[in-house]
């Protein structure tokens, strides 16, 4: 999965930086009681030691913020030991009571740490405890919630890609059993049959792994299969087809629209007083319009197969995974005529 900008290295290290940038910088934006005369030099050396010591401390907040965030937490939380976990937070608040006092007296060379500085070091202590843990927790969770969405892509990609797999073997029989006959009857209608044949494979094997195709591409894989059927039933199917790109460069995903073809070749066809199919492609202004119908028996009990395809059950599995709300799928039987109507967003 590809990164996006804002989960990249170098932009996190920026905006942490800007973060402490910004919060340890507050109390001197807010700060609002700079007399107007310059201090005496006593009172700047002394303000630049309370500057030093502030910087000091900032320093160390910061380092337990990440120790506790990347150590602390994994180490006890993730495994459920609590009680060492509050053991070790007391502890480590007593080692920052103790860098306050020794920091007091680096700086000032006196150890004026009272109740009052032991009290705001605990709730100086309490916001960063507050605050790295959760960071920690949310930072978990989005890797975990990254982790699943790239799980479920890979699962949607393996089932697009077995959905691909299943389509048209019992086409496949039927049009190889079709060539057997061309052959015997040694027919000049076997060497085009043959290289629309070759396409069809060729289109099968190694351009319905990609992602998309362009529109343009796939009608010409559905021209060649309608060629195909039409070449075996011949005069029995009336076969009217209009296929229409005005864009050369929209793109599909392929081997999308065959299902559909193929449904209404296997349901059309045989004891079908005037079999007829129509088929009819429209794509412009990024919409795809997608019509297919065919004459069928109602009284005419079928035998599944199970070889014959995909069916429309998983069609409309395959169209939900890729398209969402992005498309339309309209079904309908009325008047001895089964009709799929499909609109797609192409954009």
């Amino acid at each position: 999965m590809k990164t996006v900008w804002y989960q990249k290295k170098w932009v996190i290290i920026l905006l942490h930086i800007a973060f402490w940038s910004l919060l340890f910088s507050l109390p001197y934006l807010l700060n609002s009681h700079e007399g107007s005369h310059p201090p005496p030099e006593k009172t700047t050396h002394t303000k630049d030691l309370g500057n030093y010591f502030s910087w000091a401390m900032n320093a160390c907040w910061v380092s337990y913020f990440y120790f506790n965030s990347f150590f602390i937490i994994p180490r006890f939380i993730d495994s459920r030991r609590y009680w060492q976990f509050a053991l070790v937070q007391v502890v480590l608040f007593q080692c920052m009571v103790l860098v306050v006092g020794v920091l007091s007296k680096l700086f000032f060379d006196e150890f004026h740490f009272n109740q009052r500085g032991y009290l705001f070091s605990f709730f100086i202590y309490l916001f960063m405890f507050a605050l790295s843990t959760a960071y920690q927790l949310i930072s978990e969770r989005i890797k975990a919630d990254k982790l699943e969405q790239e799980k479920l892509n890979e699962n949607l990609k393996t089932e697009l890609s077995l959905l691909r797999s299943q389509v048209s073997p019992h086409f496949m029989f039927n049009v190889l059993n079709n060539m057997v006959a061309l052959a015997r009857k040694q027919s000049e209608l076997l060497e085009p049959s043959l290289i629309k044949l070759s396409s069809l494979m060729r289109y099968m094997l190694y351009e319905a792994d990609e992602d998309k195709v362009s529109l343009e591409r796939e009608i010409e894989y559905l021209q060649s299969y309608i060629d195909l059927q039409q070449q075996r039933f011949g005069k029995k199917v009336a076969v009217n087809v209009a296929l229409d790109l005005l864009h050369p460069d929209y793109q599909i995903e392929p081997m999308l629209l065959i299902p559909f073809v193929e449904n209404a070749f296997k349901h059309g066809t045989g004891q079908i007083e005037g079999a007829t199919i129509d088929i009819q492609l429209k794509a412009e202004n990024n919409i795809l319009q997608f019509t297919v119908r065919n004459k069928y028996n109602p009284n005419t009990e079928e035998i599944k197969d199970h070889s014959s395809g995909i069916g429309l059950t998983n069609v409309k599995r395959r169209l939900n995974l890729l398209y969402g709300k992005q498309h339309s799928l309209l079904i309908s039987e009325k008047d001895n005529w089964f009709t799929v109507s499909l609109q797609i967003f192409l954009n």
